[in-house]
């Protein structure tokens, strides 16, 4: 189905935009206040450097699919939808710089009080969550005397598109996503993409405002780790691009969805010993590698975070339901939880633990030396009898996923309080008969 679009911004992600939807047969109005830049659309000439792109303009104005004003009020009165593809640069603080986003809302409301048919705004710039909600409809509702929902709908729609492939990322993106209030609103939305290969994800606004900085970030992430691996073996001789090329082969771990998940912070007899032990190497050899360096400060400051929940909550009679650093085994060596529960001591918390796996008495070898150092009086307060550890708390700590929630939640009273370290999913929070909370989610 065709639709009438009007898109606010030729930069970037306007134009390509632009391009790519009248491309598909959708009917495009470009509003950009650089009159040169219009110049340049309307002679079917891109303005920013990008393959493909002045193949597609040619064509598109050529065709009477495109064409670019700088009127935006009565580019809004001609369609049916606005995208807001406005830049939002960052100032010298890192806040973002909202003047242009601002500007066009008011620009589009302005418009709309002329206007009897809906509207459907799209905002398609990056901006962080809440934005959306807390500037931009306000505007929008301020200066077109409507109501969101009543004369206009807002919707938001990132966009996934590289620099040098973003004609090839708009028509197969790794997935669309599709932000709004109300499913009802996004079924013009639906229409423009219909089409569009890959996965669409409808969820509401502030989540689709995030995924784009989650995106970003993970991408700054592994290539500030890639860079600082292969700093360290060219360093000491060793081969990158065959470890690389191993690494990066293993896609049930390492490039996959495992460990990404959050959760509680991570421990174990091999993660933090391993970590500690490039630090130093990096340190002898006089490497500066802050992204691997902060690893540990960071999980350090997850546990602090989930020891800080607790202790909020003012409930000193706590229940443990987990020990060990990782389900389905007893080793203890840097288990978080050993360090939560010793935190919550040291603060006058009552404690009692319940693990499956865990038997004092069986402990062996490094893992007893690693108790017996840290929390020598731990058996003292390990239980067997979960229904007894669960029934005894004010607050019961879920911190492992070698449990059942039904069982659980058969046992608590409505007093009670349930935090959960470790993302469980078995059963809704909502089945819960006490308040139910997770550590970050």
């Amino acid at each position: 189905m065709s639709m009438k679009i009007s898109i606010f911004g030729l930069g970037y992600v306007g134009s390509v935009s632009a391009a790519c939807l009248a491309n598909m047969g959708h009917r495009i109005v470009g509003v950009d206040c650089n009159p040169l830049k219009v110049g340049m659309l309307n002679a079917g000439r891109s303005p920013i450097v990008e393959a493909r792109m002045n193949e597609l303009l040619g064509k598109e104005v050529a065709d009477g699919f495109l064409r670019a004003t700088t009127e935006g009020e009565q580019a809004v009165l001609e369609t049916d939808i606005s995208f807001v593809c406005v830049g939002t640069p960052g100032l010298r603080s890192g806040k973002l710089d909202l003047t242009h986003i601002e500007r066009v809302s008011c620009e589009i409301g302005l418009a709309l009080r002329r206007k009897t048919r809906p509207h459907s705004v799209v905002v398609r710039s990056t901006v962080l969550p809440g934005t959306t909600e807390d500037t931009v409809i306000p505007i929008l509702e301020d200066a077109s005397g409507m109501r969101c929902g009543e004369g206009f709908t807002i919707c938001y729609n990132p966009e996934f598109m590289r620099e040098g492939s973003a004609v090839a990322d708009f028509f197969c993106p790794p997935y669309t996503v599709l932000g709004s209030h109300d499913s009802h609103d996004l079924s013009s939305l639906r229409d423009v993409y219909r089409g569009i290969s890959g996965r669409i994800f409808e969820t509401e606004i502030r989540s689709a405002e995030m995924i784009k900085y989650v995106s970003n970030a993970f991408h700054a992430l592994k290539v500030g780790f890639a860079n600082e691996i292969g700093t360290m073996c060219k360093h000491f001789g060793v081969d990158t691009k065959t470890v690389t090329n191993m690494f990066t082969s293993d896609t049930r771990l390492n490039i996959s969805s495992a460990y990404l998940s959050p959760g509680f912070a991570f421990g174990g007899s091999c993660l933090p010993k391993d970590l500690r032990a490039l630090k130093y190497r990096a340190k002898e050899a006089d490497l500066e590698l802050p992204l691997l360096e902060s690893i540990i400060p960071s999980n350090n400051e997850h546990l602090n975070r989930a020891a800080e929940s607790i202790l909020q909550t003012n409930r000193r009679k706590v229940s443990m339901l987990g020990l060990s650093f990782k389900d389905g085994t007893d080793d203890l060596r840097e288990s978080p939880q050993v360090q939560l529960i010793k935190r919550l001591l040291g603060e006058g918390c009552h404690v009692r633990i319940w693990d499956r796996e865990v038997v004092v008495g069986r402990l062996a070898g490094s893992n007893r030396q690693y108790i017996d150092e840290i929390i020598p009086h731990i058996g003292t307060l390990l239980s067997s009898d979960l229904e007894d550890v669960v029934r005894g708390a004010e607050l019961v700590v879920v911190a492992t996923r070698s449990v059942d929630l039904e069982h659980i939640f058969a046992c608590l009273r409505s007093d009670q309080l349930v935090i959960d370290l470790v993302n469980l999913d078995q059963m809704s929070a909502s089945e819960s008969p006490a308040p139910y909370e997770g550590l970050c989610w």
